[in-house]
């Protein structure tokens, strides 16, 4: 199965592709799709719904999952970082997939452990749960993390079905843990 991970921005959208096999993970490919820091909020969401587009053109990937949007000290900043998110997720869901939701001290928690983790910790385990050859870039390593959390998530869903077969199936949507 392969998983997307996005990490939103409104100057640079962070990507993470990675498959799962069973209990393991491999590594595809990572990256950023920038808009720069200039220019009207329109065209810029349009190269980050056209980015996301191409990635999952690229990979064909059988979901993602995308980091929620916190509330910032500014305002503004936090209306245009959900603005990002929006255009991300359109891309998403335009192709078709499930999209999982996690907020990113539910990501530092299933990538370091803690959800307190600064996000140089959150880069060196990206890069050794992956068997990376160095560290991935701050962004791209936020995606990866994304995609990381989803892919433990699915894990725990699997075991909670096999546990409880009584009960009725249950799935991530929308980053929650629902029943069918």
């Amino acid at each position: 199965m392969i998983i997307l991970g996005i990490d939103p921005g409104l100057r640079t959208t962070g990507f993470g592709v990675i498959e799962k096999h069973g209990h393991r993970l491999r590594y595809i490919a990572s990256g950023t799709i920038k808009t720069g820091t200039e220019g009207a909020l329109p065209p810029r969401l349009k190269i980050i719904l056209a980015g996301v587009s191409e990635v999952v053109a690229t990979y064909k990937p059988s979901c993602a999952a995308i980091e929620r949007v916190f509330v910032n000290v500014n305002p503004q900043s936090t209306l245009l970082l959900g603005a990002a998110r929006g255009a991300a997720i359109a891309a998403l869901v335009g192709a078709d997939l499930e999209v999982g939701e996690y907020t990113p001290a539910e990501v530092k928690q299933a990538v370091v452990g803690s959800g307190k983790a600064v996000k140089a910790q959150v880069q060196e385990m990206v890069a050794r749960l992956l068997k990376l050859p160095g560290l991935p870039g701050s962004d791209a390593g936020d995606a990866l993390g994304v995609a990381i959390c989803h892919a433990h998530g699915m894990d725990t869903l699997a075991l909670i079905g096999a546990l409880s077969p009584a009960k009725p199936a249950l799935h991530m949507r929308r980053g929650r843990l629902v029943s069918s």
